[in-house]
């Protein structure tokens, strides 16, 4: 069997799972394996009906060690944040089932429903898909759950950053001495906390970039409850790798623009615009490999570690 043929297999105990979960009738009579993801193996579904019809959902699993370790509470977050965002207006998938443990299939596994779109990641246009990408977080921190998720967590420290070869040393040592200190007060809300454009689904012509629409948000799997400001600086940061670090502060600009409110502090913005970047340094080549995939080629890790050195060094620099 090929790596192609694996992709795109369902596993016996998870395909009993899925198909117990289906419409009288339906069947599973196509399996299409997803790129981008980079803690999950994600399969596209096609369910077939008797009358000829069919519909779409996808199956998420957890194969890894590290991600079946972390499943139970990634998985729970994620339906926990489907279910909640049901009926809301922003637009993410539906639950249809999920088993966090893999008590039923061979892996920890969820099943939704599929939302059309495609992730845009090329330069051009992207002036105009960073004021959607702002309406669009800003629409989501607006939710008010009726069960809040689990609080924020963040695991970089001033010890585990990573500086890339040829940063200024100056710089990078002013900006982990931000994070040394204790994270600012925040006002909470509800934060996707992994929002960026890998994640976010548009509908859009080639010819016509500036008709772009979002059809929909997926990769809930870190859901949680924390300050808007550290959506933001996630989305400013991968803006500034995938495009130049002038797009993260124009994100910044953007998401206030379309009625987000972020810390009034600038101390307080700094904070998080540098905690966010920072992390990233310790990962460069996990976050580049989606990218590269899906056709991004011109973004190697070397690429992206000057990008990311400039990065903090012009927030820094900059106003918080």
């Amino acid at each position: 069997m090929t790596k192609h043929d694996e992709a795109a297999t369902v596993r016996p105990l998870t395909r009993a799972w899925v198909s117990g979960h289906l419409e009288a009738g339906e069947r599973i009579t196509r399996v299409e394996a997803l790129r981008g993801g980079i803690t999950a193996e994600t399969r596209r579904l096609t369910v077939g009906r008797r009358a000829g019809s069919a519909r779409s959902l996808v199956l998420r699993s957890f194969v890894s060690p590290y991600a079946v370790e972390r499943a139970d509470d990634w998985l729970g977050r994620e339906a926990g944040a489907l279910t909640q965002l049901a009926g809301t207006g922003v637009a993410a998938p539906d639950l249809v089932a999920v088993d966090p443990t893999a008590a039923h299939c061979e892996y920890p596994s969820l099943l939704m429903t599929h939302l059309a779109g495609r992730t845009v990641l090329a330069d051009e246009g992207v002036e105009t898909r960073v004021r959607l990408l702002a309406r669009q977080l800003v629409a989501i921190h607006a939710v008010r759950p009726a069960e809040r998720p689990p609080a924020y967590g963040t695991l970089t420290t001033a010890d585990s950053v990573v500086v890339p070869r040829g940063a200024d040393p100056a710089a990078w040592a002013a900006a982990i001495d931000v994070i040394r200190r204790p994270p600012p007060p925040y006002e909470g809300c509800f934060l996707h906390r992994d929002f960026q454009p890998g994640n976010v689904l548009f509908d859009m012509s080639p010819a016509r970039p500036a008709a772009a629409r979002i059809t929909g948000v997926v990769d809930w799997a870190a859901a949680s409850w924390g300050p808007a400001d550290l959506d933001v600086a996630h989305c400013s940061t991968n803006l500034a790798l995938l495009h130049g670090p002038a797009w993260g502060t124009r994100f910044a600009e953007a998401y206030e623009e379309a009625g987000g409110m972020l810390a009034a502090d600038a101390g307080e913005r700094l904070y998080w615009r540098v905690r966010d970047g920072l992390a990233v340094s310790e990962e460069v080549r996990q976050v580049t490999q989606p990218w590269w995939e899906a056709g991004r080629t011109d973004l190697t890790p070397r690429v992206v570690e000057e990008r990311l050195a400039d990065y903090v060094a012009a927030v820094m620099a900059g106003p918080g």
